[in-house]
Parts: C-alpha cells; sequence; structure tokens
C-alpha cells in the first residue's frame, strides 16, 4: 500500500545473529500488581478495563501478602504496584513492606496527586525502590483537561520532588496522543526539572477506555514523524542524563510489538480482585476465563491455567505468522489487539503489514486523526460498567 511509511528496510529482513528461538516459557520476572480501580484522575486513555471493579471486590491486605509470598516463591523479582491509584489503599505500606520482605523490588506506579510527603518517607522506610508518575500535559490546562482533575500538576511535582529527597529512583511516563504532543519537547523539559533519570514517551495504546476514545487522541501520521525527531533529538541531547523510552502507536507501525515479552512468558498482572492475567487488557478477550488467586495457587495458575497457556510460544499461531522468520521475536504481537480490531484473538495482529487488516487500520488512524475530533469519554464509575 502507498501509505506514506518509510520504505527504505524491509521490516520483515532479520539483521545480524540468528535468535535462539523456543516454544517454551520460563518463570515470571515481574507482575503488574493492580491493586485497585478507584482513580482520581479520568484519563480518557486508562488501560483499566471498560468493566471497573469496585472496592467491595478488591482484595484484603492479607490475600495480597499470601499472593507477594507465592511471586518470591514462584521466582518473580519485580512488583510494580498500580491501579487505579495505588496510593488510595491505606494499607500501601504494609504492602510495600511485605514485598521488601521477601526479596521483591518494589516500584510504585502513580499519579501523584494523592501523596504527602510523610507518607512517601514511610513508604521509602517500608523498602520502596522506585516511583513512577504520570504526566498529562506540560501545562496545567493541559494536565487538568486529560487527567479531568484540577490542579494536578504542581502536586505531581512535589511528589517527584519527595521521591528523591526520600532517596528513590523517578521516572515520569507521559502516555502521548494527538492532544497533547504540541508539548512533547516541555514534557521532556519538566521530567529534567522533575529531577527523573528516565522518562518512558508512549502514545496510547488502543484498548478499553482508549478504544472508545481512539478518534479523540489519535495522532496524525506527520505528528508521530515530528514526535519521532523529537525524541532522537532528546536522547542525544540528554544522552547520559534522562533516559528517554519511546513507543509508538500500532496503527502506525509496520511489525507488532512484543507485547508483554510474549504472552504469558515473563509477565503477568493481578485485577484488583485477584483474577490473574497475561497482560493489563486481557479481560477485553471476553471469550476467555481467568483464575483468581481466591481459588487456586499463584503456582497452578502461572503453569496450568487456560487462558495462560492458550497463546503461549507458537503452536497457536495462523498463517502468515506460523511461518514467519520473526515468530520467536514477536510472538505474534498483540492478541487483545487482534481481538479488539479482527474479533478473534488468534487473528494476525493487524498491527503487522503481513494483516490483511493492516491497510484498513493505518486509513482508520490517518481518518480519525483529521477528523479532530477532540471530545472524550472520561474514565470514571459512572461511564463504567460496573463489576460487583
Amino acid at each position: 500500500m502507498d501509505d506514506g511509511l518509510p520504505a527504505a528496510h524491509d521490516p520483515f529482513r532479520i539483521v545480524g545473529k540468528a535468535v535462539d528461538a523456543r516454544n517454551t516459557y520460563g518463570l515470571p520476572l515481574a507482575v503488574l500488581a493492580e491493586l485497585t480501580h478507584r482513580c482520581p484522575l479520568q484519563c480518557g486513555y486508562c488501560s483499566n478495563p471498560i468493566q471497573l471493579e469496585q472496592a467491595s471486590r478488591e482484595m484484603t491486605t492479607e490475600q495480597w501478602v499470601s499472593a507477594m509470598t507465592q511471586m518470591a516463591d514462584l521466582g518473580v523479582l519485580q512488583i510494580h504496584f498500580s491501579g487505579g491509584e495505588p496510593t488510595v489503599r491505606k494499607d500501601l505500606e504494609a504492602l510495600v513492606q511485605h514485598a521488601s520482605e521477601v526479596g521483591l523490588y518494589s516500584n510504585l506506579i502513580t499519579s501523584g496527586v494523592m501523596m504527602t510527603r510523610d507518607r512517601m518517607f514511610r513508604l521509602a522506610d517500608a523498602g520502596l525502590s522506585h516511583v513512577q508518575v504520570s504526566i498529562q500535559g506540560a501545562t496545567g490546562q493541559m494536565s487538568d483537561l486529560i487527567g479531568g482533575f484540577k490542579n494536578a500538576l504542581p502536586r505531581k511535582h512535589d511528589t517527584a520532588t519527595w521521591t528523591l529527597e526520600a532517596g528513590l529512583a523517578l521516572t515520569v511516563n507521559a502516555v502521548v496522543h494527538r492532544q497533547n504532543l504540541p508539548e512533547l519537547p516541555q514534557i521532556i523539559e519538566k521530567a529534567l526539572e522533575w529531577g527523573a533519570s528516565r522518562l518512558e514517551v508512549a502514545n496510547v495504546q488502543y484498548y478499553g477506555w482508549a478504544l472508545k476514545n481512539r478518534q479523540a487522541l489519535m495522532p496524525s501520521f506527520a505528528q508521530l514523524e515530528e514526535t519521532t525527531q523529537i525524541v532522537e533529538e532528546a536522547r542525544a541531547r540528554l544522552k547520559g542524563v534522562l533516559e528517554i523510552d519511546y513507543v509508538i502507536p500500532d496503527y502506525y507501525a509496520a511489525r507488532p510489538k512484543q507485547c508483554m515479552g510474549g504472552w504469558g512468558r515473563q509477565f503477568f498482572n493481578i485485577s484488583p480482585s485477584g483474577h490473574v492475567l497475561p497482560c493489563h487488557a486481557a479481560e477485553t478477550i471476553t471469550e476467555l476465563r481467568f483464575d483468581s488467586l481466591k481459588e487456586r495457587s499463584l503456582e497452578w495458575i502461572w503453569h496450568n491455567s487456560d487462558a495462560m497457556n492458550c497463546y503461549r510460544g507458537t503452536d497457536w499461531m495462523p498463517e502468515p505468522c506460523k511461518s514467519c522468520a520473526f515468530k520467536e521475536i514477536d510472538f505474534g504481537g498483540c492478541r487483545c489487539q487482534a481481538y479488539a480490531l479482527a474479533k478473534d484473538a488468534g487473528a494476525t495482529d493487524p498491527a503487522c503489514a503481513k494483516s490483511p487488516l493492516h491497510d484498513s487500520i493505518f486509513r482508520t488512524a490517518l481518518g480519525e486523526a483529521a477528523a479532530k475530533e477532540d471530545a472524550f469519554l472520561y474514565r470514571n464509575f459512572a461511564n463504567a460498567r460496573l463489576d460487583g
């Protein structure tokens, strides 16, 4: 197709050493622990499912403590406390302390708007290792608009300051899209000003809430090219000062991303109610049943769960994936995206140029970016389908 994408490189040409390909999986390296779906922000690109879980369904302190003990026994190295907003949990310090006691490196993924200095120091004393603060824009106006929360930016700055004062490592996470991309240079400067050692510039991934708001969020291809140039220039200028990770929108990609390192290979999520998921968006695949830690052990789920095993390795793959030279590199791309766009979680990821749907999602992206529809549905319990 004549899509304006660079044609200089064949995206399916393997360069260099052959990949050590295996259909097996090992021990999980890291866990995203979604402690709650409660959150003071209302970002329209939130990765939480549309069917939000109410507080009454959240796992108790004791259940999370048991889960972390099982993680350590299974060989997990890292736990990322997330949400929603994890600081709404009054037992967060106790959870961080137990993670430390069983040898888990802990990262707090937070909006930063509910943090206090005293609590940051309590979390550090409990054994917290790292803090990731989200930023929705470089100006107060953009931050308030995207997050649906007034005066968030100064609170985030405070949280970043307290993170460093407490002796913890700081990452700033910027989810970018059509509306806030004009502020990307200023966002990079904010990360520097706040003292971050790492900045994540992650284009919106279109599942759940973001899929509902795709027309309001999709950048133009020209914006993507400009964004890539801004990131590359900043990486060169700030080498050794600020590490910048960058994720482009799947809709403009030629090859699919290696989602979560492959389905059920290295990572998993735990939902607020205790369901174990191969990725944060897996519950959008409504045909799958996900086992719960309230009913099964973590070891049993990791090794034996039908949902965890159904897209592991490469045996499940259809053509052209099955004969693709990259099948052991990207592991077929994103199953949630295949389900959302092809209505079949086992289909070729439409982000891949070999998918019959690839041309259509590229045209969709161009069309929705050009429409310039800026109104979006806020992520909140009033707009959600409630679970429990």
